[in-house]
């Protein structure tokens, strides 16, 4: 594995982490359901730019999980079955971050069920466990 794709995923993982153990917390967990769909998303877009970097393929600055999504298509066609997990993240990536609206705990459980797909899927492709 490239240097540079090594710090991807160790961000990646982080993230996951971070999204994992809140959703382990039992109290309060409902002012932090927020956040764990941000480190979902967080996750899932640093794995997916984490595959990109290990082909050499270049990607523009963007948190949108479908548009990076569809660049690594041609390296792993098999991950369109992707693209729902993608658009549900993606949406997390901003609707709740702002005030507005709040992610219910269902919100955060489909995050977190999403989120453990894409990693599952990257990192077999990249040979990691």
């Amino acid at each position: 594995m490239k240097p540079d794709t090594a710090e991807w995923v160790a961000k990646a993982e982080g993230d996951y982490v971070v999204a994992t153990l809140a959703m382990r917390k039992r109290k309060d967990r409902k002012q932090i359901r927020d956040a764990i769909c941000y480190h979902c998303q967080q996750s899932a877009e640093k794995y997916l730019k984490g595959r990109l970097v290990e082909a050499g393929v270049a990607f523009p600055h963007t948190h949108d999980l479908k548009r990076i999504l569809a660049l690594t298509l041609p390296l792993e066609p098999l991950w369109s079955a992707l693209e729902p997990a993608a658009k549900f993240l993606t949406n997390c990536a901003v609707v709740f971050r702002y005030p507005g609206q709040t992610a219910s705990e269902r919100d955060a459980k489909s995050a977190i069920t999403h989120c453990k797909t894409i990693r599952t899927e990257v990192r077999h492709a990249l040979g990691l466990k």
